[in-house]
């Protein structure tokens, strides 16, 4: 009978620190995104997860650490559910179209994540992880089959990278038109030798909506 109860014992124990590294996590969203990656002190997240400073440090040894697992964690939670929806796409070029457009998107839609993903910066919150894994793919693809005329996909990434999170900060200054996400890849598709008129019909053409990314970041995201 011991060995199940230890069992019991260590998946109980197993929740506990599931449940308490996801309510650091939740808590950090909004202390990043109300005080840029830099500024916040570990008291800051304590205070807003509710935790001791010694249950903080069991997760995570500096806030630097904490920043990069919230902005990769939700960064990669949204990718998984618009890349199924870029992946029915055969055209590498509407693939690039429909990630960026759907991952601008949604940072409108949860505008807590939005700001603070662009606060956070590329570096730290997509070098590595899926946005830039899946950019960089279909990027290639793209290039390879010559609709794209690019020197090296390094360089089409971060032109991309770069129409993404700085379209993200103007949608969400108000400023922006409504058609700003399909403008901007307008003016991407262009600036990779796609021709006007083809690329006036793959930025504007409609895209399928995507569902609510599932996770610990964005349970409590309205």
């Amino acid at each position: 009978m011991k060995e199940p109860e230890d069992n019991y014992q260590s998946r109980v124990g197993a929740l506990r620190r599931e449940k308490t590294r996801n309510r650091l996590i939740e808590s950090a969203l909004a202390v990043f995104a109300e005080k840029g990656p830099d500024a916040p002190m570990i008291d800051d997240f304590i205070a807003a997860a509710g935790v001791a400073r010694g249950t903080f440090y069991n997760y995570f040894r500096t806030t630097s650490e904490l920043l990069v697992a919230v902005a990769g964690e939700s960064s990669d939670e949204v990718l998984e559910v618009i890349d199924p929806l870029v992946l029915d796409e055969v055209d590498p070029a509407r693939r690039v179209v429909v990630g960026s457009r759907l991952y601008m998107t949604m940072a409108v839609r949860y505008p807590l994540w939005g700001a603070f993903i662009t606060r956070v910066g590329t570096r730290r919150g997509s070098r590595g992880r899926l946005l830039d894994e899946y950019l960089t793919r279909d990027l290639q693809l793209a290039i390879d089959a010559g609709r794209f005329h690019v020197g090296h996909v390094t360089v089409a990434r971060d032109i991309a990278l770069g129409a993404i999170m700085y379209g993200i900060e103007t949608l969400l200054s108000g400023e922006a038109p409504d058609d700003y996400p399909e403008q901007s890849m307008f003016a991407l598709l262009r600036g990779f030798g796609v021709d006007e008129a083809e690329a006036r019909e793959l930025a504007f053409a409609p895209i399928a909506d995507c569902g609510r990314p599932q996770g610990v970041v964005f349970e409590k995201v309205v």
